[in-house]
């Protein structure tokens, strides 16, 4: 009997555990990830972040975990999906290399902007913070923090994307590698 092939995933929950709204425990979003077959579970830290392994395609775990959530935690979560390779690769292409860690940040897109979005993504200019589009991330350089920033609001707006997003800071970014390789 052949066992099928496991892929390391990251999962990236959007809007929990966020301002109080929708609560999801890690040990309850843990106990989810094997009732669709995932195996080697991991969370880190309280905002939805899972590391796991899967035989799913990465949009039959997201639509599968998804469902779960929903059903099991009654939350609805949107849920991106990266390979560990696609995670090693963000930390490859951030464009701010120069950049304080601790004001780098990344948004995680559920698919890549088409060319509407992505017009309309580059009409906003809010200096001295800046960002750049690469694929299904854009890399977002918040010199002030992110508590200060309106960037994020204004740029990561689903009517203005077309996409969901959610937004990991560059130390979460770098554990999620390690944690998934």
């Amino acid at each position: 009997m052949t066992s099928m092939r496991q892929t390391r995933y990251v999962a990236l929950l959007r809007g929990v555990n966020v301002g109080g709204n929708a609560r999801v425990s890690m040990e309850a979003l843990r106990e989810t990830c094997p009732s669709i077959g995932c195996k080697d579970v991991a969370t880190y830290i309280q905002s939805g972040n899972v590391v796991l392994s899967s035989s799913l395609t990465a949009d039959g775990l997201r639509d599968r975990l998804a469902s779960a959530i929903a059903e099991q935690l009654s939350v609805p979560a949107a849920v991106m999906i990266r390979t560990h390779t696609q995670m090693a690769k963000v930390i490859e292409a951030n464009p701010f290399t120069d950049a304080d860690a601790g004001h780098l940040h990344v948004a995680f897109l559920s698919d890549e902007l088409d060319d509407r979005a992505k017009g309309a993504a580059n009409e906003i200019s809010m200096p001295p913070e800046e960002f750049a589009i690469r694929g299904p991330e854009i890399y977002l350089h918040l010199p002030n923090g992110m508590g200060q920033s309106k960037l994020p609001a204004a740029l990561l707006n689903p009517r203005r994307l077309g996409v969901a997003a959610t937004v990991r800071n560059w130390r979460t970014v770098t554990k999620l590698v390690e944690m998934s390789a």
